[in-house]
């Protein structure tokens, strides 16, 4: 999986995917959810690495159908919130 951790105003932001779908496109239901490199691109890393940026996350953008269910599996994310996007799922996480 890719992360990317930026330090905005807000907090920290993450945005995690699956190597596989960098750099795609995917249109579903009237969501068009492009995957780009500048917004998605970052380090190559393994789970414990993803888990341990999501816990520290303010608000994550997680795409792929790996890095959600990783995201469900721990807690992040309710799965009752996950969008099917195209082939891939897509969530988002805001913590207030």
């Amino acid at each position: 999986m890719i992360v990317n951790e930026r330090q905005t105003p807000e907090g920290l932001l993450v945005a995690v995917c699956d190597e596989a779908v960098l750099g795609e496109t995917f249109e579903g239901e009237g969501i068009s959810l492009a995957v780009t490199e500048e917004f998605y691109g970052g380090e190559t890393v393994d789970e414990d690495v993803v888990v341990d940026s999501l816990a520290r996350a303010t608000v994550a953008n997680i795409v792929g159908t790996e890095a959600v269910e990783l995201a469900v599996e721990n807690g992040f994310v309710d799965e009752a919130n996950v969008l099917e996007v195209g082939p891939t799922l897509h969530a988002q996480l805001l913590w207030l």
